[in-house]
């Protein structure tokens, strides 16, 4: 009999206990990159790790092997965040915005001396653009979020194990991306 403390599931042993709005589950982590422009989903990644901030460099790394180019803006939420991460996106020369902290829950000011970039990107999200540029997250991977779940109807993985999910989450954006050209093909006239 396994100790009450183990988190191994018999039905899909690579899956990962995670905490959701619903409380904890049995989980995997899909990440999207969406265009802002046309809101088509320009790279996908999947992971059995809870942890978004361990995601952000797969998934831009991921962009550019997609698109065979880094993308020149781009917005996350808190869930990124780390001075490691904003490093890198100004290394990489990426006009980032990232969350510090979660909306409405942000961390008191603090002194970010021994945290460079942390400092910049607080500096950069207070100004008037920053504010604009961020708000736009809301609007850009959201409703991509929101047709997978609810026009799609997509809530569950069907196929167990990390590589066959992580193919059906490939195959669920591609039909999103597929049904958001349609539409932006019948919209063109």
């Amino acid at each position: 009999m396994p100790e009450d403390k183990a988190q191994d599931n018999f039905t899909d042993p690579e899956s990962r206990i995670m905490k959701t709005s619903r409380g904890f589950e049995q989980c995997y982590n899909p990440q999207i990159a969406v265009d802002d422009e046309h809101q088509i989903i320009v790279a996908t990644t999947f992971t059995n790790s809870a942890n978004d901030m361990r995601q952000l460099e797969p998934l831009v790394d991921e962009i550019d092997r997609v698109t065979d180019q880094r993308p020149q803006r781009l917005l996350a939420d808190a869930g990124y965040c780390s001075e490691e991460n904003l490093s890198r996106l100004e290394k990489h020369g990426i006009d980032a915005y990232v969350s510090l902290g979660r909306e409405g829950k942000e961390a008191p000011e603090k002194d970010l001396s021994d945290k460079p970039a942390t400092a910049r990107m607080r500096e950069k999200l207070a100004t008037e653009q920053g504010k604009r540029r961020y708000a736009r997250r809301k609007a850009i991977p959201e409703p991509v979020f929101g047709w997978i779940k609810n026009v799609l109807g997509f809530r569950q993985f069907s196929l167990r194990g990390e590589r066959k999910a992580g193919g059906e989450w490939d195959l669920v954006c591609l039909a999103t991306n597929l049904r958001r050209m349609g539409n932006l093909a019948r919209a063109a006239g």
